[in-house]
């Protein structure tokens, strides 16, 4: 074996482990590199996988296949800190609300969101899991909460990562609890959170390298194998990161936070428009869709006497159109210290009518966890103002 103090001295060729890293934070080629540098055989790589994403562990002790000598190596190079539940709120939906602590001090959000009850009364296995991306966010959206306290910094691999894990635990504990556990799923790295949605706090494209890569991670056959077409990134319109996405080779989903469909409205309440504005955005927008194949979605939150005047109905149309893609109008949830109010289910309802009859797919998004603090940045907020 190759000595801990030649490694930390930098002897050795290969890639050497950081002090300051998680291994949440790496591929699975850093890690074979970083094991077999150590002297172990490539077979050690994927048992350490297989411990941190199908069995879900969170200590190197839990690793019993592991060698001693391994797992006291692994300790002194790599730091394995799961989020901190600082508190969580149930809907009576079932929409689960999760305030994380991070290991600064710091606090982000996650919401589990389950599958709407179907016409025969039955609810089916979708878990969908909104995640976030960086503390804080510096694109100030006039209507969202996470802006407020404005940007803190980016998320690392491993804090994006070990959202969903965290919340895979959380799962699984109340599926023991509630005797609908089935340990053969567990072993065999069956997750429960089927479907992910990066429209957490933060602007997700602005964490590029560290979104993408912990994104490759979850999508992995050996992290958590969530598939591509499962996961929604979602963006205020940074043209750049659109563009570099659509480079990337998964086939992941975009979704537009538009909220505003002329360059007036939109950059009254989304100053990133004055810097992409709208024909820029479309145009990146049109080359992802090439790219990729894939139908775009466009969020629309509507704002009362803001954003659901008329013309801003002909716009969407002519911007529906000219992207093919789906519009999902999202009746605004009131932020407390904030002036926008929501509209009513009269002005909701004709704003989704005056769409579909002029040949836009369009939706209403049912609401979830309406009786919680489900809204982005809200729960952090109110911790945060205590």
């Amino acid at each position: 074996m190759i000595a801990q103090d030649e490694i930390n001295s930098g002897k050795s060729k290969h890639l050497i482990a950081s002090e300051l890293s998680d291994l949440r934070s790496l591929t699975d080629e850093e890690v074979y590199e970083i094991l077999t540098s150590w002297g172990y055989k490539k077979y050690r790589s994927k048992q350490l996988l297989d411990w941190i994403y199908k069995k879900r562990v969170r200590s190197f002790d839990e690793m019993t296949d592991l060698s001693q000598e391994l797992r006291a190596q692994l300790l002194k190079s790599f730091k394995m800190q799961s989020l901190d539940c600082a508190q969580e709120q149930v809907s009576k939906d079932g929409t689960v609300k999760f305030l994380w602590r991070l290991n600064d001090g710091e606090f982000i959000e996650s919401v589990l969101i389950p599958a709407s009850v179907g016409q025969d009364g039955k609810r089916s296995d979708r878990h969908t899991l909104c995640v976030s991306t960086q503390v804080g966010c510096a694109y100030g959206c006039k209507f969202c909460a996470s802006g407020i306290m404005g940007y803190r910094r980016n998320l690392e691999v491993f804090e994006i990562v070990d959202q969903v894990l965290s919340v895979e635990r959380w799962k699984l504990n109340q599926l023991q609890e509630s005797n609908e556990y089935a340990e053969h799923e567990v072993s065999n790295g069956q997750t429960l959170v089927n479907n992910l949605v990066i429209m957490g706090m933060g602007e997700p494209l602005a964490n590029y390298l560290n979104l993408t890569k912990a994104l490759k991670i979850l999508n992995a056959p050996w992290g958590l194998n969530i598939g591509a077409r499962k996961i929604t990134v979602s963006t205020s319109g940074l043209v750049p990161e659109i563009r570099r996405l659509a480079e990337e080779p998964q086939q992941y989903h975009l979704a537009i936070s538009l909220h505003g469909a002329t360059d007036e409205v939109r950059s009254q309440i989304m100053p990133v428009n004055r810097k992409y504005p709208l024909a820029q955005l479309i145009d990146a927008c049109e080359a992802y869709q090439k790219a990729k194949g894939r139908m775009i979605w466009v969020e629309y939150i509507l704002i009362d006497q803001v954003n659901t005047g008329l013309e801003q109905v002909d716009a969407l149309v002519g911007f529906a159109k000219r992207l093919q893609c789906k519009v999902n109008l999202i009746p605004y949830n009131p932020v407390g210290g904030l002036e926008w109010k929501r509209p009513s289910d009269k002005t909701v309802a004709e704003f989704r009518d005056s769409l579909h009859h002029n040949g836009v797919r369009v939706t209403v998004r049912m609401e979830k966890g309406k009786d919680i603090d489900a809204a982005c940045g809200q729960l952090r907020l109110k911790s945060e103002k205590k």
